[in-house]
């Protein structure tokens, strides 16, 4: 695990290093929040020169403690020490892009979705690579999704696919190309880029959100969409805070200001002007 930074909740607009705000439902015996986020998953999350947050996440984190009324600071951590930060008691809630799984369920606690990105594959332009576009609504059953996999198991024969490592993603790339495409594995989502920009990969595994943003910066020129939206029960209920087990009135807190920005349009808002699509949840 690498050591963390801490830094105080700020966007780019901001001038403070730490802010706070008035009283709306306070937690229950607590009256402030530390907040675990990357820092490198941009659009969801970025750190600015000035060692401040900024992103669709830091966006959202100002929103969620005005309405919270608790004082939130935002710190960064490694993608690997995220979970185990937030057991050990370093900060409060993990905010980055962290999607419900079973497997995440059995060692931390979850708030109700506040997104539900699709996922697709990006290569650059110059590669003349399509493997497909429009939906593809899968089920996380092997055998069941076979048939709608087929088209990009062909597509991906002898192809080096990269993707970040310990995602939701990561089983279904495995289970679905291993036999017939080389994986590769990175540590963070930016090394992904960089590889497949010097032609170590043939093409990027990641979600829409995150790859749209890419395509929309300067880093990402001449990176494009080679295949279709893919979602559905695959990736679960979404993404969502992850908090500690036991901590029922933080949840209920969370999920209160969470189900508020949803109903108020903050969320698709947000996602909109991040992502420049709309990843609302549906509706519990």
């Amino acid at each position: 695990m690498h050591n963390k930074k801490t830094f105080s909740f700020a966007l780019c607009s901001l001038l403070t290093l730490c802010c706070s705000y008035p009283p709306f439902a306070p937690a229950k015996d607590r009256d402030s929040l530390q907040i675990a986020t990357e820092g490198v998953y941009e659009p969801w999350n970025k750190t600015l020169p000035d060692g401040s947050f900024d992103g669709f996440e830091p966006e959202m984190a100002k929103v969620l403690c005005e309405r919270m009324q608790v004082r939130c600071t935002l710190v960064a951590q490694d993608w690997d020490g995220l979970i185990p930060g937030l057991q050990a008691g370093k900060f409060d809630v993990v905010m980055d892009a962290l999607a419900i799984s079973p497997a995440r369920r059995q060692v931390i606690d979850f708030s109700r979705p506040y997104t539900k990105a699709p996922a697709t594959f990006v290569a650059l332009d110059s590669s003349g690579l399509d493997l497909g576009h429009g939906s593809l609504i899968l089920s996380g059953d092997r055998e069941k999704d076979a048939p709608a996999v087929a088209q990009l198991r062909e597509k991906l024969k002898g192809k080096q696919i990269g993707m970040v490592a310990g995602t939701v993603y990561t089983r279904f790339i495995h289970d679905q190309f291993d036999d017939v495409a080389s994986v590769r594995e990175y540590k963070t989502p930016p090394e992904t880029l960089m590889d497949l920009k010097g032609g170590r990969v043939d093409v990027i595994f990641d979600d829409l959100g995150f790859l749209a943003g890419e395509m929309a910066s300067a880093e990402g020129s001449g990176v494009v969409l080679v295949g279709p939206a893919i979602n559905g029960p695959i990736w679960g209920e979404g993404e969502a805070l992850g908090i500690r087990k036991g901590e029922p009135e933080l949840k209920a807190r969370l999920d209160k200001a969470i189900a508020s920005m949803i109903a108020d349009g903050t969320i698709g808002r947000l996602s909109r002007k991040w992502f420049r699509h709309d990843l609302t949840p549906p509706s519990q």
